[in-house]
């Protein structure tokens, strides 16, 4: 069997006597984008910042090809972080740099690269995302969609293997989401990156996603395709990706 790019095995965290992750086993695999579903407040982005480091477990183990992370060396953990991006729910945009210094910052930061294809880059990234124009414009000039869009081209502007989206459409008008699904698929397609998204999009999330994840009470209780879940019978999962309440499910006719 494929030894998956990145795996949970029994992984908790508490904030204080608050227990977000409660054992969480998953594994996600490389080329592939996994869509981590499930309501909101419930750990989904807590879950994403461990797979970067952001946050480390209090206990459990996770493992980068194979290897638990918390056995690598220092150089080893920057090896891996080096291939990743993240695009927080947030934007995190800095309020005192253009879009176009935003977007430029994480190739700057790599160094050793050419200006000229720092803004090459920059202003092809800002194209595909429907940016053109707006590069000497600040954050606070920028409606939230707009923040948006300038946080993912910022998030694809090094080309990285693994993209880490949280809430990526989230505030965004029906057109640009489409368009926003539509890059990260393309992406995706032509790349070959493996992508981890927390998102509450359904079904629209099912149509860019190979393989889908549902947090529930601190635990993954479901993972595997887009057609598995659809087609599942437990109740927690029909419930959400059907948008019903639980008692509509245990009334429907063609459950009794």
């Amino acid at each position: 069997m494929t030894v998956p790019l990145i795996e949970f095995n029994q992984v908790f965290k508490h904030f204080g006597d608050n227990a977000v992750l409660k054992g969480v086993d998953l594994s996600i695999y490389q080329g592939q984008v996994t869509a981590i579903i499930g309501k909101s407040g419930i750990g989904k982005s807590v879950l994403l910042k461990h797979i970067i480091g952001l946050l480390e477990p209090d206990a459990g183990e996770i493992l980068f090809q194979g290897k638990a992370i918390s056995t690598m060396t220092a150089a080893e953990r920057k090896a891996v972080k080096m291939k990743f991006s993240y695009m927080f729910q947030g934007t995190a945009l800095f309020d005192s740099m253009s879009v176009y210094e935003n977007v430029a910052l994480p190739l700057k930061e790599k160094g050793r690269i050419p200006f000229r294809e720092i803004e090459s880059r920059v202003r092809d990234k800002l194209a595909q995302l429907d940016l053109v124009g707006i590069e000497d414009k600040y954050p606070s000039q920028l409606s939230g969609g707009m923040k948006k869009r300038v946080a993912m081209a910022r998030a694809l502007v090094t080309d990285p293997e693994i993209v880490l989206f949280d809430e990526p459409t989230t505030g965004l008008d029906p057109i640009r989401k489409n368009a926003a699904h539509a890059m990260i698929a393309e992406y995706q397609k032509t790349f070959g990156f493996t992508g981890v998204m927390v998102s509450h999009e359904i079904p629209d999330v099912f149509y860019i996603s190979q393989r889908i994840a549902m947090l529930d009470q601190g635990r993954i209780v479901f993972q595997g395709s887009c057609e598995e879940i659809q087609n599942s019978t437990e109740p927690v999962i029909r419930q959400f990706i059907r948008g019903q309440n639980p008692e509509s499910i245990k009334a429907a006719p063609s459950e009794r």
